[in-house]
């Protein structure tokens, strides 16, 4: 299973742009291995994580979102989970994955 971050590249909002490079920075800076899906780019792939979130997990109003995080076909959550997640040291566990190990510093 490869995870799938759910972003907007070209939305003009800067709250949701800066969320979107911290989920990134993230995975980057800890080595996780996932793929940017630009729903801004792809309707098909925009419909497609439309329907893949909870309906306990959308918003009232409106449409969920970016960045929305999925484990292949499992929804893991929104920036708000993440967040949670990343404050309470369960990254791993929020994305369905095991926890790396500590790796030795490189000379």
């Amino acid at each position: 299973m490869v995870i799938r971050v759910f972003i907007a590249s070209s939305s003009g909002f800067v709250a949701i742009k800066k969320k979107q490079q911290d989920v990134v920075r993230f995975m980057e800076a800890n080595k996780i291995e996932f793929e940017e899906v630009d729903i801004t780019m792809s309707e098909e792939q925009r419909q497609w994580m439309y329907k893949n979130i909870p309906p306990e997990k959308k918003p009232a109003q409106g449409n969920p979102l970016p960045p929305q995080i999925f484990n292949g076909d499992r929804y893991c959550g929104d920036y708000d989970s993440f967040f949670e997640s990343k404050e309470s040291n369960t990254v791993f566990s929020f994305l369905g994955l095991k926890p790396l190990l500590a790796s030795k510093a490189e000379p």
